[in-house]
């Protein structure tokens, strides 16, 4: 019996497997470094050549994380700003995306157009005048000075926008208006639900995005019990030297709720994004 040879095309090379080892190295490394500094010290951290194998100090340099900063608080904290943000833009950017892909209203392409173009604006040119509504709000040093600006973002309502237009056809909703649906039913009912995995993308970027985010949190928060994990990692160091384990033990603790976040989701995210380059 004649077998077939497999085409040279349809077999994956040897150093296509060697690439995305090199890949899935680089990106693993830093981590597993952070983990090596975060059980060490910082003589061992800046050591030549340097260790490559994990010390005993990780429970110890966590317990004096803990007891330097309230470190549980600033992760509800990042937690319920993070969650708020992501579920927010979810929900903003599709709303938004919708409007500006099914609608027609007067001025609909100047204004997204606008929208679109702040993306190419700074965000630091922001801080300023955004500080500056805060403070008239009496909003410093409060959640809501976090939660309220990262509820929708122009890149956000981009990306719903041109998955909506491409994932929805028009007869659909034609359909649920003939058959008397509201503005807001039609949306909820029959739009979220298609475009819901390109959403649970944009609200999980938005989530990471808000959980790492440095230096609005700095600027805005004074006090303690309202830092974020990141303002607390921050105020692990002092004015006049750093100590490297305490420090990278921080990161690596802050780092461990993200970590579980993409073992849960990771595979649905992945989903997610290819669903929305297969329809985009």
């Amino acid at each position: 019996m004649r077998t077939t040879r497999p085409r040279s095309g349809d077999r994956v090379r040897w150093w296509a497997y060697a690439l995305l080892a090199l890949a899935a190295f680089a990106c693993l490394f830093p981590l597993y470094w952070m983990f090596i500094v975060a059980t060490t010290d910082t003589a061992t951290a800046i050591k030549l050549p340097p260790e490559i194998v994990p010390g005993g100090n990780f429970f110890h340099l966590a317990g004096l994380v803990f007891s330097t900063v309230p470190f549980v608080r600033s992760i509800v904290n990042s937690l319920v700003v993070a969650g708020t943000i992501g579920v927010g833009q979810a929900v903003l950017c599709a709303l938004a995306g919708f409007a500006f892909a099914k609608m027609r209203f007067r001025g609909r392409d100047a204004l997204f157009l606008f929208v679109v173009l702040t993306m190419t604006v700074p965000t630091q040119l922001a801080i300023v005048p955004q500080y500056m509504i805060i403070s008239a709000l009496n909003w410093v040093d409060t959640l809501q000075a976090l939660i309220v600006p990262g509820l929708a973002n122009a890149f956000g309502i981009f990306w719903m926008r041109q998955h909506i237009s491409s994932a929805i056809s028009d007869e659909i909703l034609q359909a649920a208006r003939i058959d008397g649906a509201s503005t807001w039913q039609t949306f909820w009912h029959i739009a979220f639900p298609l475009v819901r995995p390109a959403a649970f993308v944009l609200g999980l970027l938005g989530f990471v995005t808000a959980w790492n985010d440095f230096l609005w949190p700095f600027v805005v928060l004074k006090s303690p019990e309202m830092y974020t994990v990141q303002i607390a990692i921050k105020a692990l160091q002092n004015s006049f030297n750093i100590d490297l384990g305490l420090a990278m033990s921080g990161s690596f603790l802050a780092t461990l709720p993200l970590l579980v976040l993409f073992v849960f989701v990771g595979r649905r995210m992945v989903a997610g994004i290819m669903n929305g380059a297969f329809k985009g």
